[in-house]
């Protein structure tokens, strides 16, 4: 059964990439006053991603994946399931 996401440990093993099933890109103008409306604050706003600082960090690239820097498995799964349930299909 699927979460509705793929969830990789980064090779640093300080961060987490969140990939969404079925979602092949986000419109990152919209996605992302979501995520700061969720209790994160956007540190950069580029065309090529946006980052934030909150609980951990974030990184969501225009793809829809989201880079999540914690070494907290159970934090970054939590963030996942906002991610696919709520902020990426905004």
């Amino acid at each position: 059964m699927s979460d509705g996401f793929a969830m990789e440990l980064c090779g640093n093993q300080a961060a987490w990439q969140i990939v969404p099933d079925g979602i092949d890109s986000v419109n990152l103008d919209i996605v992302g006053p979501v995520i700061e409306a969720s209790g994160y604050i956007a540190e950069v706003r580029s065309t090529l991603c946006w980052t934030f600082t909150g609980p951990c960090d974030l990184t969501l690239y225009p793809s829809g994946k989201l880079l999540v820097k914690t070494e907290d498995r159970e934090l970054a799964n939590h963030v996942a399931h906002l991610h696919v349930t709520q902020w990426a299909l905004s």
